[in-house]
């Protein structure tokens, strides 16, 4: 079995939810059978949305550099980041060690074209600094795919506030369940939580959409990577 290192406090609700999928996707009969995570809960990772949308505060980017060599030096084999947003930092993660990264981005785009197709529209349920920074884009179009988004981002983001704020309420769910409906009129069948804020509420997109959650994709291949399961295709969203 081998060791991953998880870059987290991205927010703390979506680390302890990864966390708490990995236990359950693994599904060991004894403590010994489970795989070892080395986690840096580190909520001071300057605030992705500031910086990104706001123009103000400090880059990202040397904190989560820094916090994966120490995963390194700790004994972690491979990273991981439950933070779809931060993946636009993923070059200086990368950069600063000698382990894999597994790419939550790449590893989601491969799932949305085996579910959608060549020409598919991809509904992309995220923070509005997602779709500002292009975060998919070049990888969607790679793969033959249309990303769209939500035209409520001023609801998407207050929505995220809460949860992040402990409020995974029903205004929160009435926002995400309002985004995955207009995305579903506008032939996004397929659609990706994208946002780890999301992955707490995910049961409140629309019924008729075929949704998947970035986090999922992520398990699959912290799984895949640690047990030697396939571990071929992990290696490749490094």
């Amino acid at each position: 079995m081998r060791t991953v290192g998880i870059l987290g406090g991205m927010g703390p609700e979506a680390t302890v939810l990864l966390m708490q999928r990995v236990i359950r996707a693994t599904g060991a009969p004894d403590d010994s059978g489970h795989i070892h995570l080395i986690v840096d809960q580190n909520p001071q990772v300057p605030s992705r949305i500031a910086y990104l949308l706001e123009g103000r505060g400090e880059n990202p980017a040397p904190v989560l550099a820094a916090m994966a060599r120490g995963l390194q030096a700790a004994g972690a084999e491979a990273l991981a980041m439950p933070c779809n947003t931060a993946h636009l930092f993923a070059p200086a993660i990368r950069d600063a060690v000698a382990v894999p990264f597994l790419d939550m981005v790449t590893l989601s785009v491969a799932r949305a074209r085996a579910l959608a197709g060549a020409g598919g529209r991809i509904g992309i349920l995220a923070s509005p600094a997602v779709r500002k920074v292009a975060l998919f884009e070049a990888e969607m179009e790679a793969a033959g795919l249309e990303p769209l988004y939500a035209e409520d981002e001023a609801g998407l983001l207050s929505a995220i506030r809460r949860i992040k704020a402990g409020e995974a309420d029903a205004a929160a769910r009435a926002v995400l369940g309002a985004a995955s409906a207009f995305l579903l009129a506008r032939g996004a069948r397929v659609q990706m939580i994208a946002c780890t804020e999301f992955s707490l509420i995910a049961d409140a997109v629309a019924g008729d959409a075929l949704v998947f959650d970035t986090l999922d994709v992520l398990v699959e291949a912290i799984g895949e990577f640690a047990l030697g399961k396939d571990a071929e295709k992990a290696r490749a969203a490094m």
